[in-house]
Order: structure tokens, then C-alpha cells, then sequence
């Protein structure tokens, strides 16, 4: 299933696609696309109900975040052999975990905001996992349990502000608009194997980033299981798998984000987001 959340920004309902690609909304199935809805049962229920049954919704209304209520916003930096290579950077023993501020998360199509006194502003296309259930000292063999599904997200860094600043990587990660997450919630059981999708992301039409996540270093799995280690897992909360090569600080000469630009971004099967960048307007 494509699971989906539309509407003015705070007010989003949540949605499906149906098998003819048309938007139909569920607001009288589920509340919101959150909690007790990412879980098995929850994603069942919203199965079994026939989508031609429910409301369409006009195709160019805005999308949210495909996830509501997001307790944590996990990243994992430096996952992909050939991208530490372009940071000068060690592929690391275990995986390195960073948090994402949850005020950065907006909808796919929502535009990059360049913070103020921003010089750096980087993109980074990910492989989003969203929780399905709480997840506390799992192993790796049933790590996959526990994830409702995946989606598209563009990990948004201000370098300057991640390396230059006393190297906080939180502070240049966390600024608004600097988490588009989804168009879609794709459900698990339609992503037979996350450690084989294509994914590519364009500045202005060229093509900057073109990889798999076949490269990473450590898998879906052993992130799931790896996390629930040190803290829990709970519905609704996004890990963000780390990036391929191509990111803007391991261009030469480095290249970054400029009011006016445009980047789109894809991952196989889990659709594809387009983003203006603005300036800060406050």
C-alpha cells in the first residue's frame, strides 16, 4: 500500500493511493496516518477496506509527511562506503547515530528553506524506514517486524553549520524545512527487498547523486535492531539510512544550495519528490 497524508500544513488527513493512481481519503477508516495504524493490525484494517468506496481528492493538493507524530527522527551518518570516501571520512565500525530536530520534517514538494547566514546548504537523498511498532532489544533476525514501511526523504544539511560550529552535527541537520519526508508510506510487504533500490537525486536537472541502497554499509535490519539496543522504538518514529555519493560538499569545487534552485529526488518504487529553494522569509 501507498499511504499518504494531504492538506494544509497541521491540518493534513491522511490518504491512500488506489490501484489507478487516483488519492482517496481514509479520514473515515484511520485519524491519521500515526500509532496504532502503522501496526499490523492497524495496516490491515485499512487493507481490507475497498478504496473505490472512499472520497477522491483532487491530484494537486498538497502532501504532508506520509507519517504523523513523530517521537524521533534518527539518522545514520556515513553509510554508504563510497560517500564517507568523498568526506574524507573512515567507514565507520558501527553505525554512526545522529538526531534529526522533528520541527525539520515538512511534506515532499514543501521548498528547502536556506537558514539564515547559511553559506552550505547540501542535499542528501535517503532511504526513510518508519516504525510500525514499539521496538526495545531486537535482533536482527526480527528487526523487520517491526517496520511499517519506507519512504523517500531528503536529509537537508547545512555543512558549515554541521562541521564548522564546534561539530554538532544536530545543529546543521535540524533547520526548518530540512526533512521532506514521503510522497508515500510504502508498506513493507511492497518493498520485498529494501537493500536493492535504485535512487538518484537532480540540482536543476543534472543529475547529482545516482546510486543504490544496495551499498549501504549496514542494512535496514541491523540499523532496526542495531537502534533498539540504546533506546526505543516507538510507531511513527523515522530512521533515515544515510546517503550515496554525490552530495554537494564532495563536488569539486563543492557546490551548494542557492535560492532558486530546484532538486527532485527518487527512490525506486517510492516515488519521487521536487523541492524550490528559498530563502529563509523570516
Amino acid at each position: 500500500m501507498k499511504l499518504l497524508r494531504f492538506g494544509e500544513a497541521g491540518a493534513e488527513k491522511p490518504g491512500m493511493v488506489d490501484a489507478s493512481g487516483t488519492i482517496r481519503d481514509l479520514s473515515d477508516v484511520v485519524p491519521d496516518i500515526a500509532g496504532a495504524v502503522l501496526s499490523d493490525a492497524g495496516l490491515q484494517a485499512i487493507r481490507n477496506t475497498d478504496p473505490s468506496t472512499l472520497p477522491p481528492v483532487h491530484a494537486k493538493i498538497r502532501l504532508g509527511p506520509c507519517v504523523a507524530d513523530t517521537g524521533k527522527f534518527i539518522c545514520i551518518g556515513l553509510n554508504y562506503a563510497d560517500h564517507a570516501a568523498e568526506s574524507g571520512l573512515e567507514v565507520p565500525p558501527e553505525p554512526v547515530i545522529f538526531m534529526k530536530a522533528t520541527s525539520a520534517i515538512c511534506g515532499p514538494n514543501d521548498p528547502i528553506v536556506i537558514p539564515r547566514g547559511s553559506e552550505k546548504t547540501d542535499w542528501e537523498v535517503e532511504l526513510a524506514v518508519i516504525i510500525g511498532k514499539r521496538a526495545k532489544y531486537v535482533s536482527e533476525e526480527d528487526a523487520m517486524d517491526y517496520v511499517a514501511g519506507y519512504a523517500v526523504t531528503n536529509d537537508v544539511s547545512e555543512r558549515a553549520f554541521q562541521i564548522e560550529r564546534a561539530g554538532q552535527w544536530t545543529k546543521g541537520k535540524s533547520c526548518d524545512n530540512f526533512g521532506q519526508i514521503g510522497p508515500w508510506l510504502v508498506t513493507r510487504d511492497d518493498v520485498p527487498d529494501p537493500q536493492n533500490l535504485l535512487m538518484w537525486l537532480t540540482v536543476n536537472g543534472k543529475k547529482m547523486q545516482d546510486g543504490s541502497t544496495s551499498t549501504m554499509v549496514y542494512g535496514v535490519a541491523h540499523i532496526v535492531s542495531y537502534l533498539s539496543q540504546f533506546m526505543s522504538l516507538n510507531p511513527g518514529d523515522v530512521i533515515s539510512t544515510g546517503t550515496p555519493p554525490g552530495v554537494g560538499m564532495g563536488q569539486k569545487p563543492q557546490q551548494y544550495l542557492r535560492p532558486g534552485d530546484i532538486v527532485e529526488l527518487s527512490i525506486e518504487g517510492l516515488g519521487q519528490q521536487r523541492q524550490d529553494v528559498i530563502a529563509d522569509p523570516e
